[in-house]
């Protein structure tokens, strides 16, 4: 759409865009793991969405019954209260994606605080003794619109998705050499490339790791990333975000990214290493 579009290209708004994100980067990155979802291996913040919607929707259909009016009222209770840890994965979320879809987040995030606002408006009422239901309808209505600017977000413009996946149907099923296991240096990553789609590589002693080279949350080079030690095991930290996978097994350290690191499979033949999708 047009208007997506110009959100795109919308550069006035890169001054609220950068204080935001300077002070959530300012949190400490335990909590922004947390946050990401970077420990259970998937976004955090579609799942924590699921309270407030469910609890709004459901809210809508009970004030259409007669004799809901409480449960409505308690649903709509929980649905707000539900919104502050969703907006919160969100919003952390949104710190580290490129500047397009930052513009379009703040909107997003913008409509979904409008709705906030007229729930709240609609318990206060309803705490009241006076009818909240034009405002919880409003505060649905405009929740709608911020739910359709975040499944622009995601589908369209692929935030919070695995960005490494696309590569991984280039790679061959059959078994193909990537190089020889004397090219490669012991305990210091190497890329290599199949085709177009670039591989890091991973020896130690006759036993090498592959995995998709760019990475899973914004496509960084992870190949010109710096390796860190954590614990007793070697990891990779993307050049652009900070996303660190561990070189062993792809396994997602720290966030922003929530998902692992694609691994290819990975076989050495008469000193030639080879790899095939998994």
């Amino acid at each position: 759409m047009q208007l997506f579009n110009r959100l795109e290209q919308a550069r006035s708004l890169d001054g609220v865009v950068e204080k935001l994100q300077a002070a959530i980067v300012a949190t400490p990155r335990r909590m922004r793991d947390l946050l990401h979802g970077t420990w259970m291996g998937h976004s955090l913040h579609p799942v924590l969405v699921q309270v407030p919607v469910g609890a709004f929707i459901s809210a809508a259909v009970l004030d259409l019954l007669p004799g809901q009016r409480r449960a409505a009222t308690t649903l709509i209770a929980v649905g707000t209260a539900g919104v502050a840890p969703a907006a919160a994965a969100g919003w952390t979320d949104w710190s580290q994606m490129t500047k397009d879809k930052q513009r379009v987040g703040l909107v997003h995030a913008s409509a979904n605080v409008v709705a906030a606002g007229l729930y709240t408006a609609s318990l206060v009422a309803r705490a009241r003794g006076r009818d909240g239901r034009v405002l919880s309808y409003a505060g649905l209505s405009v929740a709608g619109l911020g739910a359709y600017i975040g499944g622009h977000l995601s589908y369209a413009r692929g935030g919070g998705m695995n960005q490494a996946m696309p590569d991984m149907n280039r790679v061959p099923e059959e078994w193909t050499a990537i190089g020889s296991l004397a090219s490669l240096p012991e305990g210091k990553p190497a890329v290599r490339t199949l085709g177009d789609v670039p591989v890091l590589l991973w020896r130690q002693g006759d036993n090498v790791t592959a995995m998709l080279e760019r990475c899973s949350h914004e496509t960084g080079p992870l190949g010109e990333g710096d390796v860190v030690q954590i614990g007793s095991e070697a990891c990779v930290v993307c050049p652009w975000h900070g996303s660190t996978f561990r070189l062993r097994d792809g396994v997602a350290v720290h966030g922003p990214a929530a998902n692992d690191q694609p691994l290819l499979r990975v076989r050495v033949e008469a000193g030639q290493v080879e790899v095939a999708q998994p």
